[in-house]
Order: structure tokens, then sequence, then C-alpha cells
């Protein structure tokens, strides 16, 4: 039983993102996803009763951290997003990036409402800033990076790859075969992988409870770095 006043993070500055992007089509409509962004801001609470320095990178949601010491930044698109992550980056100790950042954007953003006067509408799309991987080319030896996967298929595998490809130091594998976790539920069930492929597997608990066990994965990682 962890004591009350137990602050394993105390003076570390966190920088966590949370939430899903828009990206915009005209003025009325736009690509989203469903992400509630409760998974981000569990960890920016838990983190802040961890004693770190937090900020909150977040998208369009409708729940705000409950710690009033977490400073929240809102963003919407994924380019708004990435700009924030990777200028806040350098000044950090530890990141996770929770946010369910769009892979894909609009080429072409039109400035008037598309009326519906043909048969069918083409959109072409690019691929947006990569943000774990942005980071994971910058990152130092004395960060910390944590970055997340949601996986339908062949999930460890997927993850281990991710992990590797982005220089992450942990990634967070959730499944969207496993019942009651994933997008906008409040429990979560993860696993845990490391660089030395430790495999740590939870069970189906609040996202509350789950922010803790990867932020005592956080700080077990960083009290061996400090041996």
């Amino acid at each position: 039983c962890k004591k009350k006043n137990y602050q394993p993070l105390k003076g570390k500055h966190l920088l966590i993102n949370a939430g899903p992007t828009r990206e915009p089509l005209d003025p009325v409509r736009f690509i989203s996803n469903y992400s509630s962004g409760k998974m981000g801001i569990a960890l920016a609470d838990a983190a802040a009763e961890y004693g770190a320095i937090v900020e909150l990178v977040l998208g369009p949601v409708n729940i705000i951290p409950q710690n009033s010491s977490v400073r929240i930044i809102n963003v919407s698109t994924s380019e708004s997003m990435s700009a924030e992550c990777i200028s806040r980056f350098q000044f950090c100790d530890i990141a996770i990036l929770a946010a369910a950042v769009a892979d894909f954007t609009p080429v072409e953003v039109y400035g008037k409402k598309i009326k519906r006067d043909q048969s069918e509408l083409i959109l072409k799309l690019k691929p947006t800033t990569d943000i774990a991987e942005t980071l994971g080319t910058n990152k130092n030896p004395s960060q910390i990076l944590v970055g997340f996967a949601l996986e339908t298929d062949n999930e460890l595998e997927n993850a281990k790859a991710k992990l590797i490809r982005k220089n992450l130091d942990i990634i967070v594998l959730n499944s969207l075969k496993e019942a009651g976790a994933g997008f906008g539920h409040d429990t979560n069930k993860i696993t845990i992988i490391d660089r030395n492929n430790n495999i740590d597997k939870f069970e189906l608990k609040s996202k509350e409870e789950a922010a803790k066990d990867i932020l005592n994965k956080i700080v077990a990682i960083i009290q061996k770095m400090s041996i």
C-alpha cells in the first residue's frame, strides 16, 4: 500500500498528450475518432499526485483533469498537437503519448460548406506528422518516452515493432478485442512492454488504476537509470 504522500516523480517535468484531433474538411465538417481523452487525463491526474510538473496537450474533449496543478494546452488539429508536443519535448523528463492523433488529414480544406450536388465525393488525404517518431528521433538518453498502441490483430508483434521503430522506452498496448477496453470506456486492459522485452499484462481495471500501473513502470525505470 502506497503512502498518501508518495511522490516518486517529484520535480520531474512530464508531458502528456490526450484526446482526439479534428482534421477539417470545410467550415462545418471534420474527420476525427472516438477517443474520449479519459486515459490521458487519468495519467495527468495520477502524475500530478505523484509529484510531477504536468503539461497536458489536450485535443477536443468534454472532460478535464481534476488536479488543478495540471497545465492544459488545448489543441484541435494534428498539426497543432504535434507543434505543441515537439516544442515542449526538450524541456521534459518524461513524455507519454496517449492521444489518438489522426494519421491522415485532407489535402484540401474547402472554404465553403461542401454542397450535396454530386453523386460522390472523393477526398484526398496526406499523412500527418508522426509525433512519437519525431520525439523518438530527438530523444536524449535521460528522457523517457512512452507510446500507446491500439491494435486489432497481431497485437504484441505490432506493439513491439512500433516500440523499436519509434525509439520508445515503453509501449502500452490496448486491444480493441477486449470488452471494456479502448475508446470511451472508464476501464482499460493494458499490456506494458519495455525496451528489454519485459511484458507486464494487467487485468481489466479503471483507467485511474491503469494510469498508476504505467507510472509505476516509469518510476521503476528511473530508479534503474539512477543506480
